[in-house]
């Protein structure tokens, strides 16, 4: 993470998703900007939440992981996004993982902050309710559906999304193969299915596996069998 001290362009992306009006002029000065790299860690689930982010710029992957280290993939998210939000609220620890998969900007506040300044602000609590209450209503009508999906079709979706920003600019076109076991628990199925699934879409052409990574070689084949992205 590091931190960009440039108060003219927190204002462009306040001003660009229209969230200006959200924060008070108290709580203003206490707005920062970030940025994280691609792979870069933004939160870990069960860590202490310190900061609210707004995700502004770029693609983060949302994950959790159960007790006994399975991971399962909820979510990509592309802006606008909150990160903190339910955490700040409840007053509650990181409930899930969130990681840039491209380069990613936030504006980020202290909880300390905003509990002194925004918390009895109207207009402040009224973008917090509608964020929580529209993640609450994917994740309701989503979260089980998806991993209703063949395996097909939501390793179409993890490629597309992994390898795609929100302007569907290539990020790297590729990815590792020594991650294949990590993609497998994401998307909840087996290593070995998973290398089945992976073989078949190199016979159609959708993919290629050579030198330790997979390429995407046809992004308009993986979009039709994913039909819509199950997991943004």
């Amino acid at each position: 993470m590091k931190e960009i001290k440039d108060r003219d362009r927190l204002n462009y992306y306040l001003q660009a998703h229209q969230i200006e009006p959200i924060f008070n002029e108290e709580i203003m000065p206490y707005l920062s900007l970030y940025s994280f790299e691609q792979g870069e860690l933004i939160c870990s689930q069960g860590e202490p939440s310190h900061y609210l982010y707004v995700h502004v710029k770029g693609k983060i992957k949302v994950y959790n992981t159960s007790a006994e280290g399975k991971t399962l993939i909820l979510s990509f998210k592309t802006p606008l996004e909150v990160i903190g939000d339910i955490e700040y609220v409840q007053g509650i620890d990181i409930i899930n993982t969130v990681e840039a998969v491209s380069s990613v900007i936030m504006i980020g506040v202290h909880q300390n902050m905003l509990k002194k300044f925004a918390k009895d602000y109207s207009p402040f609590l009224q973008f917090l309710l509608n964020i929580i209450t529209h993640k609450f209503y994917i994740k309701s009508n989503s979260m089980s559906f998806n991993l209703m999906y063949p395996v097909e079709v939501r390793l179409a979706s993890y490629l597309l999304s992994v390898t795609f920003d929100e302007n569907h600019s290539l990020l790297k076109g590729e990815i590792s193969t020594s991650s294949l076991t990590d993609t497998a628990n994401l998307i909840g199925t087996s290593y070995r299915h998973l290398n089945r699934v992976i073989h078949r879409f190199c016979t159609d052409g959708l993919i290629e596996r050579s030198k330790g990574f997979i390429t995407i070689k046809d992004r308009e084949g993986l979009s039709s069998l994913a039909s819509r992205n199950i997991y943004e």
